[in-house]
């Protein structure tokens, strides 16, 4: 994927969701006047350049024609929708920017160098020129990526301080667990082991050979269809209710040790032998699954938090942004939201198609 739209994902769904929610605020012919003519709108006491809106509608047709996709014509209500969230990416940066300093956080050069070489090292495995030659290609320049790469970290570390006293209590988590204990169910299972055959003919022969003191594994490697469990030698931990009914039937009902004569699936023929005994089905316990329901749970309260700040943050903007004629966001109740467009397996293929 290109470096541009790497770069600017974060923004990008913040500028489709500022755009459906009327562009981060109110702008109309009154204040209008009020913008630079060299700028797109003024939020707050900060400008927002048509250079820099001519930079991002130049990398969006960029990213178009690299998709091979046509690009919308001016005029055209897709090229509206395209410019809308263009301007409504800028707005909330701009936002944002202000939001930071009086967080009082920031983003360092020192900090910008080494997430650019991470950058560097994941997508282009430190070739400074393979690096280069992306950007030749995409149109930017060295200021632009890092200007773009500052954005987003910026928007990271105002994650970070906003949601900084969010925290999970011991009452929560036991609340989640007594409320959502299905969850944490783990049915019974066992360890089995088949071989996968397309034909009963042939599924009769190698059961015969079983019979005669074959060796299972020997067996499965040379002839299972099942490409993700023949190279154990047809061994795998079955689920009860995780495969195909008649397999799941025969897996749970064999004496540990027994040979079953050949099951007819949807995927073929097999032969199953029960290696070991049912594990019963259990409920796995608060004190294993605490940490993980912390997680859960602590992600969704930063979002949620993150969101009121957001909201709290676009509507004490409502009234201070002005924009130029022809940039102003469509009304509130017309806009719509969208998408940006900025062998076989184990036995959760052979024998367990659900």
């Amino acid at each position: 994927m290109p470096l541009w739209t790497r770069i600017i994902a974060l923004f990008a769904a913040l500028a489709l969701g500022a755009a459906a929610a009327g562009c981060g605020g109110g702008g109309d012919d009154e204040n209008s006047t009020d913008v630079p003519a060299d700028a797109i709108a003024v939020v707050g006491d900060r400008e927002i350049s048509k250079t820099e809106y001519d930079r991002l509608l130049a990398q969006a047709q960029k990213t178009f024609e690299a998709r091979e996709q046509e690009f919308p014509e001016a005029g055209t209500p897709e090229f509206a929708q395209l410019r809308n969230a263009l301007v409504a990416n800028l707005v909330e940066q701009a936002e944002y920017e202000i939001a930071a300093e009086e967080l009082d956080v920031e983003v360092t050069e020192k900090e910008l160098d080494t997430r650019l070489e991470e950058l560097k090292a994941q997508y282009f495995e430190g070739n400074e020129d393979a690096y280069k030659e992306e950007l030749e290609k995409q149109g930017l320049t060295e200021e632009q990526v890092r200007k773009d790469l500052r954005s987003r970290m910026l928007a990271e570390k105002i994650f970070e301080r906003v949601t900084s006293e969010v925290e999970v209590t011991d009452e929560e988590i036991k609340a989640y667990y007594d409320e959502n204990k299905t969850q944490f169910d783990v049915p019974a299972s066992r360890q089995v082991r088949h071989i996968l055959v397309k034909t009963k003919a042939k599924a009769d022969e190698i059961h015969q050979q079983l019979e005669n003191g074959g060796d299972f594994a020997k067996l499965a490697k040379q002839y299972s269809q099942d490409t993700a469990s023949k190279d154990q030698g047809g061994k795998f931990t079955a689920q009860k209710g995780a495969t195909v009914a008649p397999f799941d039937k025969t897996a749970f009902e064999l004496e540990t040790g027994e040979l079953s004569a050949p099951v007819k699936t949807q995927f073929g023929w097999h032969i199953i032998e029960a290696v070991s005994d049912v594990e019963a089905a259990t409920t796995q316990e608060l004190s294993d699954v605490e940490e993980q329901i912390r997680d859960t749970l602590l992600k969704e309260k930063k979002d949620n938090r993150v969101n009121e700040w957001v909201e709290e943050l676009r509507k004490r903007f409502e009234g201070e942004i002005a924009y130029a004629p022809g940039f102003e966001p469509p009304p509130e109740a017309e806009t719509t939201t969208g998408e940006s467009d900025t062998g076989g397996d184990t036995t959760q293929t052979e024998t367990d198609p659900e």
